[in-house]
């Protein structure tokens, strides 16, 4: 699908979608649990109906109530005749959460993603699997692995990805014995190790630091899955390029890493004129952050701690630069970030490809609003792996969309 902009102001009240990151979280615990648990809140984005698709290839099952989901857990012990085939589309969340829950739960299991998804790097789990006698394959996109979770000692980077270990801290509660994960370098995204901590908690999961006891056992949950800060950094980034939001509905106590984009906001609207941005904690951000940074004149900001972005849905550090170069920013992309120079208005009139990736296409709309000329987004239809209604959103808003086809 392609969508045109024709540059407008965005106005009104605005409340960010559910959080997929607490979502995934929070469904995944529950579907480890023995009984019905009830989750309210939910938003059946593209990388949600992904995990929920892979615990139902586990044994879980799922019932929708507009946007309540009842999760029936699965059967603990119950037979896998064969391995278990987990479809994870484009979602890296899920894979690298599941993956070691499978072992767990059914000792193993074939994954399957689209897109990139599969070339995102497992080594810090392969590493770990060589040591514990796990056997594993990937070949022509199909990862299989097969054994049984051990309990014992886990030694992780922390900086890879933040995801390999709350996959840890889901399934060795599920396995005998105590083990422990230890971190061979400091931890980025921490917050959403956070997120997974509260899950974990709201399920009766008990851990003591990195040090997991065995032998657990998930019991039923009753939540509601907050507001996402990720998508709110949008939100924040068209307030600061002049767009009256009034950004409503979001926890100011959430565990949620990308809550920083509060902070980031101050100081990108504050006098200082050079800024340092370390989104080493909160990534996700950084597409949103390089809308406003773009948009502030007589502000240059360094963006540093971003290289993780490379082996997103896109190389997002390329695509963030490409697609704001291409509006008429001045942005230059280095090795582990960005540099920006702000600019009071982007020249907009070209067609652009949104890369296949979300978060490209919805700062490519927020910076719209400062083009001079209108912009077509190419493949515009991504933003359905997070904020599916997010176009319907926009255009609620005071955008001037039009919608077409794409053509070949």
């Amino acid at each position: 699908m392609n969508v045109t902009i024709t540059p407008a102001k965005l106005h009104g009240p605005v409340t960010p979608p559910p959080s997929k990151s607490q979502a995934h979280r929070l469904i995944i615990a529950a579907a480890l649990a023995t009984g019905e648990s009830v989750l309210d809140h939910v938003a059946p984005s593209q990388d949600i109906l992904a995990t929920i698709r892979c615990m139902e290839a586990l044994g879980a099952s799922f019932t929708w109530s507009g946007s309540t989901l009842a999760v029936q857990g699965l059967a603990m012990n119950r037979p896998f005749p064969t391995l278990p085939h987990l479809d994870c589309g484009e979602s890296g969340s899920t894979l690298r959460f599941l993956i070691p829950i499978a072992l767990a739960v059914a000792g193993g299991g074939v994954f399957s993603g689209q897109g990139r998804l599969m070339e995102r790097p497992q080594k810090p789990y392969f590493d770990l699997f060589d040591a514990k006698g796990i056997s594993y394959t990937l070949e022509h996109g199909v990862l299989t692995v097969q054994g049984r979770l051990p309990a014992g000692d886990y030694p992780l980077p922390g900086d890879v990805s933040s995801q390999f270990v709350t996959g840890l801290l889901y399934a060795l509660p599920l396995v005998e014995g105590t083990s422990r994960i230890t971190l061979t370098s400091p931890l980025e995204s921490e917050g959403y190790v956070a997120m997974t901590r509260q899950a974990l908690h709201q399920a009766g999961i008990a851990l003591d630091g990195y040090t997991v006891p065995g032998g657990q056992h998930y019991t039923p949950i009753r939540g509601s899955v907050e507001a996402d800060w990720s998508q709110a950094g949008f939100f924040y980034a068209a307030l600061g390029l002049g767009n009256p939001l009034d950004i409503q509905g979001l926890n100011l106590h959430s565990k949620q890493g990308d809550q920083r984009i509060v902070s980031f906001y101050e100081q990108l609207t504050g006098p200082e004129t050079g800024l340092t941005l370390d989104v080493s904690q909160c990534p996700d951000l950084v597409p949103p952050l390089a809308a406003l940074a773009a948009g502030c004149p007589g502000k240059t900001t360094h963006i540093v701690g971003a290289a993780r972005l490379r082996i997103k849905e896109s190389d997002r550090l390329a695509t963030t630069s490409q697609v704001l170069g291409a509006l008429g920013a001045q942005v230059e992309e280095l090795a582990e970030g960005l540099t920006i120079v702000g600019k009071a208005q982007f020249d907009g009139g070209v067609t652009v490809p949104c890369h296949n990736d979300h978060r490209i296409a919805m700062m490519a709309a927020v910076a719209a609003t400062r083009c001079i000329s209108p912009i077509t987004l190419t493949g515009a239809q991504c933003v359905a792996k997070s904020f599916p209604d997010f176009w319907q959103v926009y255009e609620r808003l005071g955008g001037q969309i039009v919608k077409s086809e794409e053509t070949l």
